[in-house]
């Protein structure tokens, strides 16, 4: 190669080993390192498009929950086990108040307006008296039937009971329903009785029938001697207040013999007769007073 050559005269660069090379001082060192730091940067995770959107996803959710977060504390609302926690104890309250005596009456103004009716509880159907109520029976009035004694039939003690009564309410002494009832002995053995010869007479209650003339009853009183009608002389009760009158009518009858007496009302044709039934007659009254 000749020297003319000008490739042979351009100078060539100094290879590494033509020229010392002082060793880089610590201050150029670290600068060094500084310039390369500041200009070249290595390309990681918020290079990259995708985690750039992740990260501002993720702010943005974050923003989202403090603001609603915010929002709710402004509202005073309670939270979820604050509110359980309440819900718990007014289901207690309600509880409480269902057992309570007071729950029988009507609730107070003030009060009525936030209580909350119980669960459990179910309304009580209203029913009206007519339809509950049972009708009371009514008792008898009727005065039971007296037992009979001397020998007589409960039809028999009946009658002498009735003679008894009119006796009493008209306040005859107990002497006068002794002649009473010895006189219905002896007349009819107390038994209400029609007239074969009256045929009108059976057309009322009778307990049998007589031939006598015209006598009918308990005390087999003549219609056409005066005592009344024969409707009236079939009731004993009507027939009974008759003979009393009669008999108080009679001066001095207390003072007569029991068959005087009847004698002096009846004006029977076998005036001896009632004496034999005055001591029966006797019973009958004082089992009857």
């Amino acid at each position: 190669m000749h020297s003319d050559d000008p490739f042979e005269q351009k100078p060539t660069e100094a290879s590494p080993t033509d020229h010392p090379v002082d060793a880089p001082s610590p201050e150029r060192t670290t600068g060094r390192h500084r310039r390369r730091s500041g200009t070249r940067r290595r390309p990681g995770l918020l290079a990259s498009a995708p985690a750039r959107v992740a990260i501002a996803t993720g702010v943005c959710c974050c923003l989202g929950v403090a603001a609603f977060a915010g929002i709710n504390a402004g509202t005073d609302r309670p939270t979820e086990p604050v509110r359980e926690a309440l819900l718990e104890r007014d289901t207690e309250a309600d509880q409480r108040a269902s057992r309570a005596l007071d729950r029988l009456t009507s609730p107070s103004p003030d009060t009525s307006a936030t209580a909350s009716p119980s669960p459990s509880a179910s309304p009580t159907p209203k029913t009206s008296k007519s339809a509950t109520a049972k009708p009371t029976p009514k008792k008898s009035t009727r005065p039971p039937r007296p037992r009979p004694v001397a020998g007589l039939t409960q039809t028999q003690m009946d009658n002498a009971k009735v003679i008894v009564d009119v006796g009493a309410d008209m306040k005859m002494p107990r002497r006068a329903m002794v002649v009473a009832l010895a006189t219905a002995m002896q007349e009819s053995n107390l038994y209400n009785l029609a007239s074969d010869v009256i045929p009108e007479s059976h057309q009322y209650s009778d307990q049998g029938s007589g031939s006598d003339h015209d006598s009918v009853g308990l005390f087999q009183q003549r219609p056409s001697s005066g005592w009344g009608t024969v409707r009236d002389l079939m009731r004993p009760a009507h027939s009974a207040q008759l003979f009393y009158e009669a008999l108080r009518k009679i001066p001095a009858w207390e003072q007569m013999s029991v068959t005087a007496a009847a004698q002096a009302v009846q004006i029977s044709a076998f005036p001896d007769k009632y004496a034999q039934h005055e001591q029966r007659a006797t019973t009958v009254v004082s089992a009857l007073l």
